[in-house]
């Protein structure tokens, strides 16, 4: 198991403060605060509040498509690529529900990585468009409008991190269950 590092504080605690007040609000010297440490001090283990962002939505973004790059390679029939889909939101998002506020909130805030981020996010969209494109044509689920599937199911599984911080003990095999059969029944 990874040692937390002095710098993956920061970084967790500054994701908590982004989704509580919003990236452009928060300070470096909030972030001090909340550490219980001086300002400076935080120099010393990141450059910039920009830095802290970047490590959140990019570790984060990168951590979806490689996953996304392994059920959409893998001999999975698609529905079953679909129920992988949904394993994979709930394991990322039940692990950082904090950084998944950044992901969809501030992601506009980056700066010399936005570009690599909405390239990242491009590709995932359209790698899970592909499935659901390859799951009508193999009869798998219903032909009907790939758009407003993909919309649908990523709205459900990006906005998981609002939803899971208020339930106790989540389990993580449970919910991905139970969210596959109301996501994925719907357009079989």
């Amino acid at each position: 198991m990874k040692e937390i590092t002095r710098k993956d504080e920061i970084i967790k605690t500054a994701a908590k403060l982004f989704k509580e007040k919003g990236y452009s609000a928060v300070t470096m010297r909030d972030l001090a605060t909340a550490m219980g440490i001086k300002a400076a001090s935080l120099y010393n283990h990141i450059s910039s509040k920009q830095e802290i962002l970047k490590e959140i939505i990019i570790s984060l973004a990168e951590a979806f498509t490689q996953g996304m790059e392994q059920i959409k390679t893998s001999n999975n029939t698609c529905v079953e690529k679909l129920n992988k889909i949904v394993e994979l939101h709930v394991s990322i998002t039940s692990q950082n529900t904090f950084g998944m506020a950044s992901l969809n909130n501030d992601w506009m805030h980056l700066e010399e990585q936005l570009d690599y981020y909405l390239e990242l996010r491009m590709n995932y969209e359209e790698n899970f468009r592909s499935i659901l494109k390859s799951g009508i044509q193999n009869g798998e689920i219903s032909n009907k409008n790939v758009e407003v599937m993909l919309f649908s199911m990523l709205s459900t599984l990006r906005s998981l991190y609002i939803w899971i911080p208020n339930k106790d003990a989540i389990n993580v095999k449970k919910l991905s269950a139970q969210l596959s059969n109301v996501l994925i029944e719907g357009i079989r």
